[in-house]
């Protein structure tokens, strides 16, 4: 155990560093991904590496990272800071408990599958490729995206990133944070009391919108200018609908798997019990049903309105992405 924190502070220092020389290659108004004092920023990146229920947030701090390394002209420094960055990146996938390193998957239905084809097939550049992920928690939908976008070198955005792509935009924090919008999303509930005063202030700030609406409407707009600008793979965020209602080419999945699959993945990854798992995973489909639903006037999870829906659990997560990887050769030939 003592090893593994050394080994993670270790990681952690080099993030930190190739934070910055990333950001000094770039020379970009927008920012540093760690702005905080640095010997907090590096016990907080070494923490998340070991501590499994917040991996996805260590996932989004390296995608912040190679997506500005992307960017940089000089092709040089671009190929030495992406290399630096896949070499962290297989650093961090062979210590125990970090993302990706449990898998998602059923074993009698697997063995009933023949062998995907291993080949490696490359992606036209000639036009922007959208992938946008829709998934059930628990199903690996995540981890299939970040690997996904990985491998493709490509950008990729979750909604953790938005959030900070929100704030490099200098928007208010409170109008666009999209996580804490989502993740109280009540519609559908009682409404909340709220004050005379607060309530002229939202009403000013947003327009006469209400904030959950402003939310949705700044994040629609931005998923919009990146599918016109870049190749990207976008979780989550009624993506897919936003890009078919804007006319925007996009390709879309569905990632899914049983419910006792995912119930005991949450365990593996969250340290959950079962009852816990069982409630957490509840909750969170039909909060992301609601907010689909509302807002896009589709059903969530419908076969019809998705290019691809997978079950993951029947393939695990590398052969789900060698699967999407497949599809994708042929739709881009």
């Amino acid at each position: 155990m003592q090893d593994n924190q050394e080994k993670c502070k270790e990681l952690a220092i080099r993030i930190y560093n190739l934070d910055e020389e990333v950001y000094k290659c770039v020379g970009s108004s927008l920012g540093r991904t760690f702005t905080g004092q640095k010997e907090t920023t590096l016990r907080h990146l070494a923490a998340l590496m070991y501590t499994k229920p917040d991996g996805h947030l260590l996932r989004s701090e390296l995608a912040l990272i190679s997506n500005m390394a992307r960017t940089i002209r000089d092709k040089s420094e671009r190929r030495r800071l992406m290399i630096e960055y896949d070499s962290i990146l297989k650093e961090i996938e062979s210590l125990p408990d970090t993302f990706g390193q449990t898998d998602i998957v059923d074993k009698e239905r697997i063995s009933l599958n023949n062998l995907i084809a291993r080949r490696q097939n490359e992606i036209s550049e000639n036009d922007h490729l959208i992938i946008c992920i829709s998934r059930t928690q628990g199903s690996g939908g995540n981890d299939i995206g970040f690997e996904l976008a990985d491998q493709l070198q490509i950008n990729y955005y979750d909604a953790e990133i938005f959030d900070q792509v929100m704030k490099r935009l200098q928007a208010d924090k409170n109008a666009v944070s999209d996580t804490g919008n989502f993740e109280g999303f009540d519609k559908y509930r009682k409404k909340k009391h709220t004050d005379l005063k607060t309530w002229f202030r939202e009403f000013n700030r947003y327009h006469g919108l209400p904030k959950q609406d402003a939310v949705f409407f700044n994040m629609s707009d931005l998923i919009c200018e990146l599918a016109k600008s870049e190749d990207c793979v976008i979780m989550g965020r009624c993506a897919d609908a936003i890009l078919k209602n804007n006319h925007i080419p996009h390709i879309s999945l569905f990632i899914s798997a049983p419910f006792q699959v995912r119930v005991q993945h949450v365990m593996d990854i969250r340290n959950m019990n079962l009852k816990q798992a069982v409630r957490f995973l509840k909750q969170m489909d039909k909060q992301h049903k609601k907010y689909y639903e509302f807002y896009t006037g589709e059903k969530w999870g419908k076969p019809e309105n998705y290019d691809l829906c997978i079950n993951s659990a029947n393939y695990g997560l590398k052969d789900t992405i060698e699967l999407i990887r497949r599809m994708l050769d042929q739709k881009v030939r």
